[in-house]
């Protein structure tokens, strides 16, 4: 540039005005040169910058917007899964019930399908849906995945699962909305830069990506220039991994910004015509703007809030106008999708993504004394509400709840976590503070009523308690105790609290241990049957023989029925239990002489089963015995539920031969109707009845009772835990027909029931109860 000013004052003009305008405008030149060479690095630093972060904006939008829609759909799910009749086709197995049910979800939500994952991996969808595997939905669902992307077919879908629980968990009702091609074009309509979008398994992404940082954008050259981010999404299916890859022309970004160049260099021009004159004033002019979008570029790189001052309205002007809009837009964007990502759509309270935030503050500032509570609450027959007064009055039920907990518990953080549900985190609790007083406080925020379109709703409520640092100082580790907690609260009662003990999470650990084993025991075959006899004292005779499930733990040794068959009716593990006893039954049955029969119970749930009548007669055909040497034992709890539906059941069993007795009658949900309304074969009165014969107490008139309302109503009666001769005497004389305890003999395996049958044992169990 130098050697250029020497050559220029070397040369020879007629007046100096001249050389002044030659000179000046040589200068001007060279400024204006120099000056283009750095705007335009700085134009492309800023487009490669703002291509980047509109990317990046874009891709938390795409990631936002998947997981709006994950949550809509789990909102959808959840309905359906809380409804009574869908839980019990559920629970049941009624699988035109659930069909129809998840048709009309599907239309509803305007899914592409709709389909409920029970919990031993089978699938049942809506009508003409492509279904996935449901073993490789088992593990993810189990482990509380709540969304995530799946395999349907050859595409991929975004899926939400609700647990569907009677009340407890019996499998997952899975919406569904794709992710192919078509869905993600959709998308990329919405965003404010052109991009090209695709969901993809991490097998399917291409070579020269697979290497790629996640989360990051990164630059690549195939012929023009693109940046890429490659996003994982979670997975609701085993060894999917799925990834989200936009890709956007950095190419065409920086193209849009050719016209800019342009302009500046006809401005150039244009300074060099009037450089005598105002070369300096249009210098200054045109690069003063300039300097400061260059460096509102650089400060908008390094993360802080700039924007830039218009003083004219040039083009220079409109330039930085349309920057400052541009910046604004974007942080106006960005604090949108934050504030949806961490707030209930409905309550406008904070989410569980940002309650988990706040408590993780809040314990990291926790003073040493103070204590910090976690409460867990449940609203108390909230579906209720829905039933009766309809979605919209328990939305009105919910934004109240909202409203009122803010008002009166102003210095606590409040959450929704969804559904009925919420949270509330008081910290900075004093180590002297009643504990009981703050949660009989906020006991006291639901126990009211609320009008909701001039109908009362009565509002209450379950809490779950967990303090800081007591009962943990992780997050976490908080929430898990505080809803182990809530568990308790609901089960021992409504509209109660209670605090977190040590004693919840073993108990929680061992029921799940329980259940594992419990699996693992149906698949490897650790249970077996023994089987404890039944005497007639009428007919002085061995009549047959009762089946009595024990478990064979490798570790525990032999589990006691009492212990894990509550866990099976609760996990829906009774149904291939009850079916195995039935087949066993029926297949030792089969080896005995012909007139001795074979006693099954069968649990409520077993006997809800719409399948059990083919059941049992499957085990009856495959076995080979009579029907008639078949007989069930039920309890009268299984006329809770459905009357009607129960005597169908009874009178179908009833015609295929097998006999129906009423076991542990006298207790429980006793009814003279039940008796007056089926024919039962036998009545089986209760073992406490015969313990109170050898205590004074009213045994005596409570058989004699029984037998004669059973003679009356020709049916045979059969006393249980008979021990001593003194009652077996008793119940002779007050005309019990048949009798069952250990005075007989102990509970045997099935080969000692061979032997004995073939022995001298029989013959000295008569001798002993003639």
């Amino acid at each position: 540039m130098i050697g250029a000013l020497h050559r220029v004052k070397g040369l020879r003009f007629g007046t100096l005005r001249l050389r002044i305008a030659v000179l000046y405008a040589s200068l001007f030149a060279a400024v204006i040169a120099v000056l283009m060479v750095i705007v335009g690095q700085a134009i492309a630093r800023f487009g490669e910058n703002n291509a980047t972060r509109d990317l990046a904006a874009n891709a938390r939008v795409f990631e936002e917007i998947l997981d709006l829609r994950a949550r809509q759909m789990r909102s959808a799910s959840d309905v359906l899964s809380r409804d009574f009749g869908f839980r019990e086709a559920v629970a049941t197995n009624d699988r035109a019930t659930i069909a129809s049910a998840l048709d009309s979800l599907r239309d509803r939500s305007r899914s592409s399908a709709a389909f409920v994952v029970g919990y031993d991996g089978s699938v049942i969808g809506s009508t003409g849906d492509v279904l996935p595997d449901g073993n490789s939905l088992w593990g993810p669902l189990d482990q509380g995945v709540e969304y995530g992307v799946i395999r349907l077919g050859n595409d991929v879908a975004l899926a939400a699962a609700s647990p569907v629980e009677v009340p407890d968990l019996v499998g997952w009702l899975v919406v569904t909305q794709p992710l192919d091609q078509t869905a993600m074009d959709r998308l990329v309509k919405l965003a404010a830069v052109d991009l090209a979008a695709q969901v993809v398994r991490k097998g399917d992404t291409p070579p020269a990506l697979l290497s790629a940082p996640l989360g990051r954008v990164f630059e690549r050259s195939e012929g023009d220039r693109f940046l890429y981010r490659i996003s994982a999404l979670p997975a609701l299916q085993d060894r999917l991994d799925p990834r989200l890859i936009l890709r956007h022309s950095l190419s065409g970004s920086l193209a849009e910004y050719a016209s800019l160049k342009w302009l500046l260099a006809l401005l150039a021009v244009a300074g060099l015509c009037l450089v005598i004159a105002l070369s300096w004033k249009v210098s200054l002019s045109i690069t003063a703007p300039l300097r400061k979008l260059d460096e509102a570029t650089r400060l908008i790189g390094e993360g802080r809030q700039v924007e830039v001052t218009v003083r004219t309205d040039d083009e220079i002007g409109r330039l930085a106008s349309s920057f400052n809009a541009m910046i604004k837009a974007i942080d106006e964007r960005e604090k949108r999708i934050v504030h949806v990502g961490l707030h209930d759509g409905l309550t406008n309270l904070p989410n569980r993504k940002l309650f988990v935030e706040q408590l993780s503050q809040a314990l990291a500032r926790r003073k040493a004394d103070d204590r910090l509570m976690v409460i867990y609450i449940d609203l108390d027959d909230f579906k209720v509400v829905n039933d009766t007064l309809g979605h919209p009055a328990g939305d009105t039920l919910l934004r109240n709840v909202a409203g009122h907990l803010i008002a009166e518990l102003p210095e606590a953080t409040i959450a929704r976590l969804g559904g009925d549900e919420f949270a509330i985190l008081i910290d900075g609790v004093d180590c002297d503070a009643s504990l009981a007083g703050i949660a009989r406080r906020v006991q006291a925020c639901f126990m009211r009523h609320v009008t909701i379109d001039g109908q009362v709703a009565d509002c209450s409520a379950s809490l779950g308690i967990a303090v800081a640092p007591g009962d943990g100082d992780d997050g976490n580790i908080l929430m898990k105790h505080a809803d182990l907690a809530l568990y308790r609260a609901k089960r021992d009662g409504k509209s109660g609290h209670h605090f977190f003990e040590p004693s919840l999470d073993e108990q929680a650990r061992l029921r799940r241990q329980m259940e594992l084993d419990l699996r693992r025991a149906i698949g490897e075959g650790e249970f077996e049957l023994y089987f404890q006899p039944l005497y007639s004292l009428t007919e002085e005779k061995l009549k047959g023989f009762e089946a009595l499930i024990r478990w064979q733990h490798p570790e525990r040794g032999q589990i006691s029925p009492l212990e894990f068959i509550p866990l099976a009716e609760e996990t829906g593990l009774i149904h291939p239990i009850g079916e195995w006893v039935l087949r066993e039954a029926c297949h030792q049955a089969s080896m005995w002489e012909t007139d001795l029969s074979v006693a099954v119970n069968v649990s409520p749930k077993q006997f809800a089963s719409p399948g059990l009548a083919g059941k049992i007669l499957s085990a009856i055909a495959s076995s080979g015995i009579s029907a008639d040497r078949l007989e069930l034992e039920i309890t009268e709890s299984v006329f809770i539920a459905n009357v009607e539906k129960t005597m169908a059941t009874l009178y179908s069993l009833r015609g295929l031969g097998v006999k129906i007795a009423l076991d542990d009658f006298g207790t429980g949900y006793s009814s003279l109707s039940y008796l007056r309304s089926f024919p039962f074969d036998k009545v089986k009165i209760d073992r406490s009845f015969v313990t109170d014969l050898a205590n004074g107490g009213n045994g005596h008139a409570i058989i004699r009772a029984i037998t004669t309302l059973a003679d009356a109503l020709g049916m045979e009666t059969l006393a249980e835990g008979v021990e001593e001769i003194e009652q077996l005497d008793i119940l002779r004389r007050e005309g019990c027909r048949n009798v069952q305890g250990f005075l007989l003999s102990k509970p045997m395996s099935a080969q000692d029931v061979r032997t004995w049958v073939l022995g001298d044992e029989q013959g000295k169990l008569l001798t002993r109860v003639a």
